[in-house]
């Protein structure tokens, strides 16, 4: 028989730019929608680590997102 004894994922986000908008505008947008993902998570209780954060010369924003899948044990995966 199989179990599953841990089960996390680790996703690499993209928060791109609006072409539409000033480049201030669209850097303070892609910080706030950043900022609501967190939020998300975390009214969700899904246990999660920001493993990195890197604003591309065009000022958009990509993070690298360690995070418990489902409601399986992480072990120090987060640690």
């Amino acid at each position: 028989m199989r179990r599953v004894k841990f089960a996390c994922l680790e996703q690499t986000l993209h928060f791109s730019l609006r072409d539409t908008l000033t480049p201030e505008e669209t850097n303070r947008i892609v910080r706030e929608e950043f900022e609501q993902y967190k939020m998300d998570l975390d009214r969700k209780r899904v246990r999660y680590k920001i493993a990195g954060e890197d604003v591309q010369e065009d000022g958009s924003l990509i993070v690298r997102v360690k995070k418990q899948y489902n409601a399986h044990d992480c072990g120090d995966y987060l640690d």
